[in-house]
């Protein structure tokens, strides 16, 4: 797919979100920007023009300004827009097509921040993964270069963005086949992914994922396998509690307006996709020495059932539900486990009967 097809895909997938409603003034915003008769500074609220702000009268001024935080908003929405539109297709590793999203972010980043600012570090960070999955190593590198120099500037970088940072360097090191560069950057990244969320986060079950990874090429399987369980669990205890909140209300019947259960992950579509991508990736490698620890599979499956249900792809998590119920019978795991999965493909068979 060519730049120009990759940014008409990114702007039809707007319209079809129906996201576009505050794109006009975004973009006459960003080329008044551009064209240096405005400029926006930031959370402060400030402007600075070159007409005589003075000669107004109030009420003139005081439209103005609601004009200014209105595209303000308006930017700040498209940012992270485009931002989970440009991690969406990363996870799903089609590379290409976040680039435009990533291009896009980076553009609002710098019309709403100004070229010098931390804010500007998520966006190079995507430019740099994309890289990294079309195979240009030299260009990744420059896109974190401008990031790490933009941190090292930084008084107030937070510790999200210092793990995204050491996460992506991590990256880069294991594209070049350094492994013990990328193992030291991607406890980095634990370590302010931890600082950040904790560490039973999902958001710093990505760096645990990564450092296993490299402990799997590396034939160290026993670290291995001990950060793809930790990985695994910590998805778990996540969907689980979902998926049990659901579960209750569905056996308490308490909507009373005979209303549809809305399901729901409590994750953007980026964070499903990147779900997706690690426990489908566990699966393959459980599936690989499932006669050694079949246990280890099934749990996997189980989870990929709960994610796909939250989702509402009941076709999927009956897909992953049947493995499971499968390989447990062939295994002849105890009664327990079996009658765990056959209540989870119970209650997937009732929601489609409900949404039928």
């Amino acid at each position: 797919m060519s730049a120009l097809d990759s940014t008409a895909h990114f702007y039809a997938l707007l319209q079809f979100r129906g996201r576009t409603a505050a794109w006009p003034a975004a973009a006459a915003a960003a080329a008044a920007l551009e064209a240096g008769k405005s400029k926006i500074k930031g959370s402060a609220g400030l402007v600075s023009s070159e007409a005589s702000l003075p000669g107004l009268q109030m009420a003139a001024f005081l439209r103005y300004l609601h004009v200014v935080l209105c595209v303000q908003a308006s930017l700040k929405y498209l940012i992270e827009f485009c931002y989970t539109v440009a991690q969406k297709y990363l996870f799903e590793g089609k590379h290409e097509d976040a680039v435009p999203a990533a291009l896009h972010s980076l553009r609002f980043r710098v019309n709403l921040y100004g070229l010098s600012s931390v804010e500007l570090v998520p966006a190079y960070l995507l430019l740099a993964e994309a890289s990294l999955g079309l195979g240009r190593i030299v260009q990744a590198e420059e896109y974190l270069f401008q990031a790490q120099w933009t941190v090292l500037k930084s008084t107030d970088c937070s510790n999200a963005t210092h793990s995204l940072l050491h996460r992506n360097l991590g990256l880069l090191y294991i594209a070049k086949k350094n492994y013990e560069e990328a193992r030291y950057h991607l406890a980095n990244d634990i370590y302010f992914a931890s600082c950040a969320f904790g560490t039973e986060d999902i958001r710093t079950s990505g760096g645990y994922f990564h450092l296993a990874n490299i402990f799997y090429d590396l034939k160290k399987l026993d670290l291995a396998d001990t950060l793809y369980t930790k990985v695994s669990e910590i998805w778990h205890a996540y969907l689980n509690n979902h998926y049990q909140v659901l579960s209750q209300a569905h056996t308490q019947q308490v909507d009373l307006l005979g209303k549809l259960f809305e399901n729901d992950t409590g994750l953007d579509e980026a964070q499903e996709a990147e779900a997706i991508r690690i426990l489908t990736s566990i699966l393959n490698i459980r599936e690989s020495t499932s006669d050694k620890a079949p246990q280890k599979t099934i749990f996997v499956l189980k989870i990929l059932v709960m994610l796909y249900y939250l989702m509402m792809n009941s076709s999927k998590a009956q897909e992953y539900g049947m493995r499971a119920l499968s390989l447990a019978k062939e295994q002849q795991l105890d009664v327990h486990e079996q009658s765990a999965i056959q209540e989870l493909l119970s209650l997937i068979s009732t929601e489609d009967r409900r949404i039928t």
